[in-house]
């Protein structure tokens, strides 16, 4: 099999997974993401991360990521199917993981501001809110899509499990006297459906905006929470 082998694909593959090998040495698999990648492999391998995550956008944007097939998806970025598939097994799969980097951008943003301990627990709060709001805003055309179409499921399912590890990395480190003597994984859960519920009520109403998300959001936050 190996000799019917591109051996730019061969490349490829052993670069990402030296690449993947070095940065789990360093950090959980969980928290890696493509700009991480992209910053330790070949720049003839971070451009096809980049056109693959341009492209999926792109179509995301304009159909359900449900109808997307692969042909259309290394048409559009310029790669051959055995590229993706050298990557991924589906178009959602690449979805996702566009989406949690650009989530995981905004951890890192709040990490930074709890680094500099400028802020209060409040205004962490309302920040973090708003970052995610951000994140939802602009990818609003993939979110609206997957609203509509119970296919599409997989990117609400991508919210709700960053929430749910945000929620149990919060729990792990929260003092505050108030925090629930009850399984840490079920008050994740609830947090995160919560919130990803919030979400879809905000997509699903066009009378409602960003900042009502955010003020319900903080709103409804546990005492705990602050």
């Amino acid at each position: 099999m190996a000799d019917r082998t591109d051996p730019r694909i061969t490349r490829t593959a052993q670069a990402l997974a030296q690449a993947i090998m070095e940065l789990a040495s360093q950090q959980p698999v969980s928290q890696i993401t493509v700009a991480d990648l992209a910053d330790r492999t070949d720049p003839r391998i971070t451009r096809t991360a980049q056109a693959l995550a341009q492209a999926i956008m792109e179509l995301a944007s304009q159909q359900p990521v449900s109808q997307i097939t692969v042909a259309d998806l290394a048409d559009r970025a310029g790669v051959t199917r055995a590229t993706f598939y050298n990557h991924y097994s589906c178009p959602l799969e690449l979805l996702i993981e566009v989406l949690y980097a650009d989530l995981e951008r905004g951890r890192r943003r709040e990490e930074a501001r709890r680094a500099d301990a400028r802020y209060s627990a409040a205004q962490m709060l309302r920040l973090s809110t708003g970052d995610v709001a951000d994140h939802v805003e602009r990818f609003m055309a993939v979110y609206q899509h997957a609203l509509h179409d119970p296919a599409d499921d997989g990117a609400y399912e991508a919210l709700v499990r960053h929430f749910t590890d945000y929620s149990l990395a919060f729990i792990s480190r929260c003092t505050h006297p108030d925090l629930p003597d009850a399984n840490h994984e079920v008050i994740a859960q609830f947090v995160a459906h919560g919130f990803a519920g919030a979400i879809k009520a905000w997509l699903s109403d066009n009378s409602m905006t960003k900042t009502d998300l955010v003020e319900a959001a903080v709103a409804c936050a546990p005492v705990w929470w602050t």
